[in-house]
């Protein structure tokens, strides 16, 4: 298992669940098997996500379309602030 790690900073909690609600990548058709949000506890305007895939290819794939599709543009990521940070790790047993 393969999980896309991204942490960012953002506006607006509510705004940023809408942008993610409306999944503009398609998050299941691209290969995530899971996801998980997190919030840290001392801080409402910041985000951490695990995005997980049974390939590294899916998950750089994604990634890739993250940049290039979502996060490069304010229309398409209205709640950003700032840019975000990731990292691709392999789960080890």
């Amino acid at each position: 298992m393969f999980t896309l790690q991204i942490e960012h900073a953002i506006k607006d909690f509510g705004m940023w669940m809408g942008a993610y609600g409306n999944d503009p990548l398609g998050r299941c058709a691209s290969g995530v098997v899971a996801q998980r949000i997190y919030r840290p506890i001392d801080d409402d305007h910041y985000v951490v996500l695990d995005l997980d895939f049974t390939t590294v290819d899916g998950a750089e794939k994604f990634l890739e379309r993250l940049r290039s599709q979502v996060w490069s543009t304010s229309a398409a990521s209205p709640a950003l602030a700032g840019g975000p940070k990731t990292r691709i790790a392999e789960q080890q047993s």
